[in-house]
């Protein structure tokens, strides 16, 4: 029996123990956890984005560009902003990881969202027209 199933019904059992459950809950409570518990044993192991959403990330980097998140492609974790200190925790700068990862020199490794409040917010400001002249006291 795989290692999965036999953990996830130790933990079945100990739930039983507690509250009264049907023959179909238990089934589909072990099934739901040895998957977890799978998953999570991948990713534990260096296997990171090895589940199903990865083949459609691994064939296209900008999907994990989304509107409130961007997802780090070497550790799996979803971020606002890829930091400097981020990357180089991976060993890398944003032009490796950029170059790596198949994106454009200029693109921005930020959560699409939160590049358009900062756009908003610069429009707003209008920094790049003249003052006035200044008044002194």
């Amino acid at each position: 029996m795989d290692e999965f199933v036999k953990q996830s019904l130790e933990i079945v059992k100990a739930q039983a123990g507690i509250r009264p459950m049907t023959e179909e809950e238990m089934t589909s409570m072990v099934m739901k956890m040895s998957s977890s518990l799978k998953i999570a044993s991948d990713i534990g192991s260096g296997m990171a984005g090895m589940d199903e959403s990865s083949p459609e990330l691994q064939s296209d980097p900008r999907k994990v560009i989304k509107e409130k998140s961007i997802t780090c492609l070497e550790c799996g974790k979803n971020f606002k902003v890829l930091t400097k200190k981020h990357l180089a925790s991976h060993d890398m700068t944003p032009d490796e990881y950029r170059g790596k990862y198949g994106y454009k020199k200029g693109t921005s490794l930020i959560a699409k969202g939160l590049s358009k409040a900062r756009r908003k917010k610069m429009q707003e400001m209008e920094l790049w027209k003249k003052r006035g002249p200044r008044t002194s006291k």
